[in-house]
C-alpha cells in the first residue's frame, strides 16, 4: 500500500487470490492513484469484484483468461456490476477463437457446460520434445481444415449474448460413490453467499466432501446456513459433509490457491457442544449413529454429515431404524434433518403418524385370524 501511494502506481496485475489478500488491508481505499486492476490466472470471484467496486470506485477492473499454450491472454472482460453471481471471462481477442465443445467435438447449446478449446494465430506449435503430449492437447480443428485447436481442460458455458463463463477445471471433476461431481460448481455456489470470501472443496478418499472457507461477518449458524444455501441449488450429495474455517487460503509461490496445502479435516473437530440425548428414542438413535459413524458418542447438536456421514452410511442408519422400530423411514430425511435432535423429532413424528395405521392393520389381521377357512374362501371370491 505504501509503495503504491509513494510511487503513484496506476496499474496492478493480480491473480485473484492475491487480489483478495490485497483488498483485506484496511488502508486499501487510500490508493487513489490506481486507475486499473487486471486479473488473470484464476477464476475471479464475484465477491472480489464487488470489493473492488466498493473500496476503489475509481478503478477499472479487467478479467483476462488464457493459458501459456495460447500466448497467455485469449479472452477479456471489462467488469461491471451486473448483479450476477459469476464474473465471466468475456470474449476472445482479435485473431483468436474460442469453442465450447462436448465429448463428440460438437458445439454445446447456450448455458450447457463443455470443454473450452482455443484456436487462432496465438497457438503454440507444441511442447518442446514432448510429441505425445502435443498430440494429446493440440488436436485437428473440427470445423477448419488444416488448422488446430488447443484443448484447455477447462469447463465453460456460453451466455445468451455469447459471453463466456469459466466453470472450473475438468480435472477438478471427481467421482464420489459413483456420482460425478464438479468441485468448481460447489465452490462457485458457495461464493454466491455474502458470508463467503473464499472457498475450496476437496473430495476425501472418494467418500465425502470437505469445504474450506474464509468467511466475513458470518453468524454462529454458518454451517447450517451455508449447507441450506447449497441444498437449494445442488443435489444433496454435492453438499460437503465436513467444513473447515481458515484465516486465509494457502497460496503457491505464484499466488494461486495451493490445494495440496489445504489442511486435513479432523472429524473430531467437527463435533459441536455436547448435549446428551434425553428420551429413550434419542438415545436409541444416538447409539445407531455412533455405531455407523464409528464415534464414541453423539449429542443432540451433532450433525450426521459433519461427523463423517454420507449417503451410504445414512442408508445403514435407516436400515437399522427400520429393524429396531418396525417403521418406514427414507434416507432423504437424514439430509433434511441432519442433527440428532431434529432427526429424532422427525422419527418421533413419523411414529405418531404411523401409529393409527399400524393399529388398524393389527386389528384387521386379528380379525382375519378369527375367520374360518370357509369364511376366507367366501371373502376371497
Amino acid at each position: 500500500i505504501n509503495l503504491i501511494n509513494q510511487q503513484q502506481v496506476t496499474t496492478l496485475h493480480f491473480v485473484p487470490s492475491m487480489l483478495q489478500a490485497f483488498l483485506q488491508d484496511p488502508a486499501v481505499s487510500s490508493c487513489q492513484s490506481l486507475q486499473r486492476i487486471v486479473c488473470s490466472g484464476e477464476a475471479l470471484p464475484a465477491d472480489a469484484q464487488q470489493q473492488v467496486f466498493a473500496k476503489l470506485p475509481q478503478v477499472g477492473l479487467y478479467n483476462l483468461y488464457g493459458p501459456t499454450e495460447a500466448a497467455i491472454d485469449v479472452t477479456h472482460w471489462t467488469c461491471v456490476d451486473e448483479g450476477r453471481d459469476a464474473v465471466p471471462i468475456g470474449r476472445p481477442i482479435a485473431n483468436l477463437g474460442c469453442y465450447i465443445l462436448d465429448s463428440n467435438f460438437e458445439p454445446v447449446p447456450v448455458g450447457v457446460l463443455g470443454e473450452l478449446y482455443l484456436g487462432g494465430i496465438g497457438l503454440a506449435r507444441g511442447y518442446h520434445r514432448r510429441p505425445s503430449l502435443t498430440a494429446e492437447r493440440f488436436v485437428a480443428h473440427p470445423f477448419v481444415k488444416g488448422e488446430r485447436l488447443y484443448r484447455t481442460g477447462d469447463l465453460a458455458r456460453y451466455r445468451e449474448n455469447g459471453v463466456i463463463e469459466y466453470a472450473g477445471r475438468i480435472d477438478h471433476q471427481v467421482k464420489l460413490r459413483g456420482l460425478r461431481i464438479e468441485l468448481g460448481e460447489i465452490e462457485a455456489r458457495l461464493l454466491e453467499h455474502e458470508w463467503v470470501r473464499e472457498s475450496a472443496v476437496l473430495a476425501v478418499d472418494g467418500k465425502y466432501l470437505v469445504g474450506y472457507l474464509v468467511l466475513h461477518n458470518a453468524g454462529d449458524d454458518w454451517r447450517d446456513v451455508l449447507g441450506a444455501h447449497l441444498g437449494q441449488q445442488l443435489p444433496d450429495y454435492m453438499v460437503p459433509a465436513q467444513w473447515m474455517l481458515l484465516e486465509q487460503m494457502p497460496l503457491s509461490p505464484n499466488g494461486k490457491l495451493d490445494r495440496k496445502a489445504l489442511p486435513k479435516a479432523d472429524t473430531s473437530l467437527q463435533a459441536r457442544e455436547y448435549v446428551a440425548p434425553r428420551s429413550e428414542l434419542e438415545q436409541q438413535i444416538a447409539a445407531i449413529w455412533a455405531q455407523v459413524l464409528e464415534v464414541d458418542r453423539v449429542g443432540l447438536n451433532d450433525n450426521f454429515f459433519e461427523l463423517g456421514g454420507h449417503s451410504l452410511l445414512a442408508t445403514q442408519v435407516v436400515v437399522r431404524l427400520r429393524e429396531q422400530l418396525h417403521a418406514e423411514f427414507d434416507v432423504k430425511s437424514i439430509f433434511t434433518t441432519p442433527t440428532l435432535a431434529d432427526f429424532s423429532a422427525h422419527v418421533a413424528a413419523r411414529q405418531t403418524n404411523n401409529s393409527p395405521v399400524q393399529d388398524a392393520l393389527a386389528k384387521s389381521l386379528e380379525a382375519l385370524k378369527r375367520l374360518s377357512a370357509e369364511d376366507l374362501d367366501k371373502l376371497i371370491s
